[in-house]
């Protein structure tokens, strides 16, 4: 199987930073994209960022120009560097991996536990 175990996650003011990290191990043959979705009290989760193994990005209207996703694929983790923080960023952000776990198997998603990110005054 695939584990994603994130960190990183914290309580910061708005303006503030935190860099949230995601390593994936476990029986990994591929993976094929990589990216952090958020869900806050009450909405439904929403894609955040994402980076695929051809190194295209796709992020969130919401985050563009104060959010960054990486990828490290030697460690297989992927981070997620947010500056200027803002309280409707306050959620639960989730790691996704899309990976095969054969050479012939099927693209399958991956979640990681979540970790809280709260930005508050």
């Amino acid at each position: 199987q695939v584990q994603l175990v994130e960190s990183g996650g914290g309580l910061v003011q708005p303006g503030g930073s935190l860099r949230l990290s995601c390593a994936a191990s476990g029986s990994i043959f591929s993976i094929v994209a990589m990216g952090w979705y958020r869900q806050a009290p009450g909405k439904q989760r929403e894609a955040v960022a994402i980076i695929f193994s051809g190194h295209n990005i796709n992020y969130s209207d919401s985050v563009k120009g104060r959010f960054t996703i990486s990828r490290d694929n030697a460690k297989n983790t992927v981070y997620l560097q947010m500056n200027s923080l803002k309280p409707e960023d306050t959620a639960v952000y989730y790691c996704k991996v899309v990976a095969t776990t054969s050479r012939f198997g099927a693209r399958d998603d991956y979640w990681g536990q979540g970790t809280q990110v709260t930005v508050s005054s």
